[in-house]
């Protein structure tokens, strides 16, 4: 039977084993730092997320209770009209909003790129400012301005002896949030343009101005091409965000008489059925359609990216 040998004060550790030792205590610590945001991660997103499919699978009526109905539900929710209604809305607010946003992103960051001292810090704020409310407490506050009783747009219009347009009607509606939307992200798109400008090397500038380029050229031809990729990175954004629009109309909704109705957006209705009709197992359905289009309609445009380099450039 052999007798292990005690190693004396004396005798050296392999190397080897001293560094896998370290990286097994600095990955144990590592681990350690991210758990409590895994914890959370796990158990408020993906754990619902894999609930909500599961009840998607199921169909629950009074007479039949509960059963399997495999893929019956997304066949019915891709056929269900107020699903395709919400979904030809959302594509055609993206359509608008999405070139919207980045067009007043993109200004705001090239002029901020050309303004220095305090002005361009506390320009940066304010243009950031709107992306820092909560969406709940904008929406509440375009409420007001928009209410057509005792909004300050109506009693300026009254002013002058006129009337004006309720933007959450029927025929405004579009445009109302329209102009909500984009006075709520374009702030946190220009950040991300405006810290893409700040990475470019000035020497770049200068051998454009030596070249005869002026302040336009060098704007439109130098600085739009290099920030493509944060382009690329918003549009994604703005992409998914539109077609999961949700917070913004149903926040409006009790002021905009009818205007905005349940099956205004996909995620309107889902809430709707769920919420309202206790219809989970099809809402839940819903929702995974609606994320299927999302996920098709990311994949389409980094496909194209992908193949021509960069749509910016």
């Amino acid at each position: 039977m052999a007798v292990e040998t005690p190693v004396s004060a004396g005798t050296a550790i392999p190397a080897g084993r001293v560094a896998r030792g370290g990286r097994v205590r600095r990955g144990t610590k590592g681990w350690l730092f991210i758990l409590p945001f895994l914890l959370v991660f796990v158990a408020f997103l993906v754990a619902p997320l894999v609930y909500a499919g599961y009840l998607s699978l199921w169909t629950k009526g009074l007479a039949t209770g509960t059963t399997f109905a495999g893929i019956d539900n997304y066949t019915r929710a891709f056929g269900d009209p107020s699903f395709r209604k919400g979904l030809w809305f959302v594509l055609k607010f993206s359509v608008v909003v999405i070139p919207l946003q980045i067009i007043v992103a993109l200004v705001a960051a090239l002029l901020l790129d050309e303004i220095t001292g305090r002005l361009a810090k506390f320009s940066r704020l304010m243009i950031f400012l709107p992306y820092a409310i909560p969406v709940v407490l904008g929406a509440l506050m375009w409420g007001f301005l928009y209410s057509p009783t005792f909004g300050p747009i109506e009693q300026i219009a009254s002013f002058f002896d006129v009337r004006a347009p309720f933007l959450l009607s029927q025929g405004n509606v579009y445009y109302g949030l329209l102009n909500v939307v984009t006075w709520q992200w374009s702030g946190y798109y220009m950040i991300i343009i405006y810290a893409a400008l700040k990475g470019i090397d000035t020497s770049i500038y200068e051998a454009a101005r030596i070249d005869g380029a002026g302040a336009r050229q060098i704007a439109l031809r130098v600085k739009v091409p290099m920030v493509g990729s944060a382009l690329a990175l918003i549009l994604v954004f703005s992409l998914i965000g539109t077609l999961q629009f949700f917070s913004e109309p149903q926040i409006l909704r009790p002021i905009a008489n009818g205007s905005i109705t349940p099956d205004f957006t996909p995620n309107i209705y889902a809430y709707e059925l769920a919420f309202n009709y206790a219809q989970f197992n099809y809402a839940s359905a819903i929702s995974f359609a609606l994320g299927f289009v999302v996920f098709v309609a990311v994949a389409i445009f980094m496909f194209i990216t992908r193949k021509r380099g960069s749509l910016f450039t």
